[in-house]
């Protein structure tokens, strides 16, 4: 009985290693094909954290140089993280409480909403109050 369940777990673990050495096959895969398709003009980041555009690309050497505003570095291709995509931000003063954003006037002014008159439904309460009072004001005829 011992002997079985330490050979579902032998088998559980070569299992899981066998997982996940292939999914590692297949990222270096995607990673070496990325880096294969890349043309000049393409924005990347490096794995130390520099953005920049291609400028060329030396693939018997793999090298590739990008230009990070002016200034153009020289890296191996292992150096490249991945395509930059430069993440959308909405600044606070652009969206309400919920994060819904507020309507835009023309001059880039946030536009104020009208506040909803909190008497509107007043004069129909006071009416029912007033209808609650009479009834129990008037005798009941029997």
């Amino acid at each position: 009985m011992e002997y079985a369940i330490l050979i579902v777990i032998v088998v559980m673990m070569f299992g899981m290693m066998f997982l996940q050495s292939r999914k590692a096959k297949q990222q270096q895969a995607e990673r070496q094909d990325f880096r294969a398709n890349l043309q000049p003009g393409t924005e990347i980041i490096t794995i130390g954290g520099v953005i920049g555009k291609v400028v060329s690309v030396d693939t018997e050497y793999e090298e590739i140089v990008i230009d990070s505003e002016g200034s153009l570095l020289r890296f191996a291709f292992n150096a490249i993280n991945r395509e930059y995509v430069r993440p959308a931000y909405v600044h606070d003063d652009e969206v309400d409480e919920d994060g819904n954003p507020l309507p835009q006037e023309s001059d880039g002014q946030v536009a104020q909403e009208p506040i909803e008159n909190v008497n509107d439904g007043l004069p129909q309460v006071v009416e029912a109050e007033t209808a609650a009072e009479e009834s129990k004001a008037e005798p009941k005829n029997a």
